[in-house]
């Protein structure tokens, strides 16, 4: 696997570290990582608290349980690319670094997105200027950071919910070309890295197909593209696992790896039927939409850990076609769910709890290869 490669003796130090928390699950042998070695990466959302390492048990738990991680927002370009004429890449560098010295595959997120873009774009009317824009932007920042990164997520939910393109500031001043684009100047910037395209919902059978009509004809035009990163913001209540198995064989059809990026479940109400992350979607609180506020009943953990166990069973099938999964947040606590698409909401939708100690999903998870 292309881990980043380091000289310097971090094991020993790391070995330091284990000893000095005193809890069984620093003792246990077995590790996320560890069990899956040979099946896939298993990745990690990074914030800033964890890039600056600020909690010693969670930067344990970081290098322990993961072998990939995904900057959280870090890299969008409203923090790194804040105005016209300046960059901000003083977390973005330490989160590269971060990587390096832990062997991890390090992941660039994300290049091209319609959402949390810099103040001045909503203002360029132009695609001229929206194009210099994007330019500038992919060279300078893939350009920093080439032959660090492992891939990068080109361009991040281009994509309506029936398969069409959505109608962004990109799409409508550059037209459907602006993909392309993108993946070229990507390409250009950092040619070693693996190139992905990453949404949500895209396991399911309309918006599937325009990500293959996407990632065909970038194929067909000759620009690189190696992936597609299905997010997988998904409900205990609500997991389909038929549309999954059908996206990661259409997808992996193409001749491309399959990554699952942005992992989780949550276990909230959804009276409104919502799939996905549009993070413009808010709704009003109510205490019967957060049943969950002081704590997880055991039955909803013992259903969460199914779940959790039915998602790695179809990926262990699929061992061939997946590259990665990546789980959207460190532990509970640090969840966006925790806020979306309600403020104020308590959720569970990771393999470690609030304290930073593995819940019967990640054991359920564990199981899948130790019982073997």
């Amino acid at each position: 696997m292309n881990y980043y490669k380091t000289t310097k003796p971090f094991l020993s130090t790391l070995l330091l570290c284990a000893l000095s928390l005193n809890t069984s699950f620093s003792q246990s042998p077995k590790s996320l990582k560890s069990v899956y070695q040979e099946d896939f990466l298993i990745g990690t959302a990074l914030g800033v608290e964890h890039i600056l390492e600020k909690n010693e048990k969670a930067n344990l738990l970081i290098k322990r349980e993961f072998n990939a991680i995904t900057p959280e927002n870090i890299m969008k370009s409203q923090l790194i690319h804040p105005s016209e004429k300046s960059y901000n890449f003083e977390i973005a560098d330490k989160y590269v670094d971060y990587g390096y010295k832990n062997k991890m595959y390090v992941v660039g997120h994300t290049l091209v997105w319609h959402s949390q873009l810099p103040a001045f774009v909503g203002k360029i009317k132009s695609p001229d200027s929206l194009r210099i824009f994007m330019t500038e932007h992919i060279n300078t920042v893939a350009g920093r950071y080439a032959g660090k990164m492992n891939s990068w997520d080109v361009v991040n939910e281009a994509l309506n919910e029936d398969g069409t393109l959505r109608k962004s500031v990109f799409l409508n001043l550059l037209g459907e070309g602006y993909i392309k684009e993108a993946f070229d100047l990507a390409a250009k910037a950092d040619p070693k890295a693996a190139l992905y395209y990453n949404d949500y919902n895209i396991e399911q059978p309309a918006k599937r197909k325009g990500a293959i009509e996407i990632i065909k004809k970038l194929q067909a035009s000759g620009s690189k593209i190696d992936g597609v990163g299905i997010q997988g913001h998904w409900s205990i209540n609500s997991l389909n696992l038929k549309d999954i198995e059908e996206s990661i064989i259409a997808f992996s059809q193409l001749g491309i790896k399959v990554a699952f990026t942005e992992l989780d479940l949550t276990v909230l109400p959804n009276p409104w039927d919502l799939r996905g992350a549009d993070v413009n979607q808010r709704f009003a609180e109510k205490p019967e939409l957060n049943p969950y506020k002081d704590a997880l009943p055991d039955s909803v953990q013992t259903t969460l850990a199914n779940r959790y166990a039915d998602l790695f069973k179809l990926f262990l099938k699929h061992r061939d076609k997946i590259s990665r999964v990546t789980f959207w947040g460190v532990d509970d606590r640090h969840s966006w769910l925790n806020g979306f698409p309600i403020r104020n909401r308590t959720n569970y939708p990771l393999l470690f709890d609030r304290e930073l100690e593995p819940k019967k999903a990640y054991q359920a998870v564990i199981n899948l290869k130790i019982s073997k």
